[in-house]
């Protein structure tokens, strides 16, 4: 097992946890905390792929928002509306 492996199993443990006044869910964490998570001192744009590999693997998307990341279920996208040729015409 990979650190992201491990970082990975870390954030999909945190969507079934409750913490901020929600039993579970999406939630957004500080880039400071990613990087305590992951180890290092700084992360870069090869890392953050990596572990937003592994997330995906484990059915969830990491969101880059540059001073913090969002964890969203991929199935939280299987509803959305599609946008398809006729409506950008």
């Amino acid at each position: 097992m990979t650190d992201y492996d491990a970082s990975a199993d870390r954030l999909a443990e945190l969507y079934s946890k409750a913490f901020g006044g929600k039993a579970s869910g999406r939630y957004r964490i500080p880039a400071k905390l990613v990087r305590q998570l992951m180890g290092q001192r700084r992360v870069y744009a090869d890392d953050i792929e990596l572990l937003r590999r592994a997330l995906y693997e484990r059915g969830y998307v990491l969101i880059d928002l540059d001073t913090y990341f969002a964890v969203v279920s991929i199935s939280t996208f299987t509803n959305y509306r599609r946008a398809n040729a006729d409506c950008i015409e």
